[in-house]
């Protein structure tokens, strides 16, 4: 198991963004979270199969319909298994 933490820049804000990746890491059965940040990007912190956190990552660089992805940083890690569900913090 391992970590993604995701920061996803552009125009992400007001796009369905957050409930868009809600869905998709639901569907792909990861766990942990997605928030909008102060600063107009939204992070993502996910846990599960590699090959899930790529589909997520593949993903958050096309966004839903509206948004205008720029850039994603995407850094690696162990799982900490604190997570025991998806969530959308606000």
């Amino acid at each position: 198991m391992k970590r993604a933490h995701i920061i996803i820049s552009g125009r992400v804000h007001a796009v369905g963004f957050r409930l868009t990746a809600f869905n998709t890491a639901e569907d792909l059965g990861l766990v942990g979270f997605v928030r909008n940040l102060p600063n107009g990007a939204v992070e993502i912190v996910a846990e599960g199969k590699e090959e899930n956190l790529q589909e997520l990552i593949s993903w958050c660089k096309r966004g839903p319909a509206g948004a205008a992805v720029r850039k994603v940083d995407v850094n690696f890690g162990e799982a900490t298994g604190e997570f025991e569900n998806f969530e959308i913090k606000i």
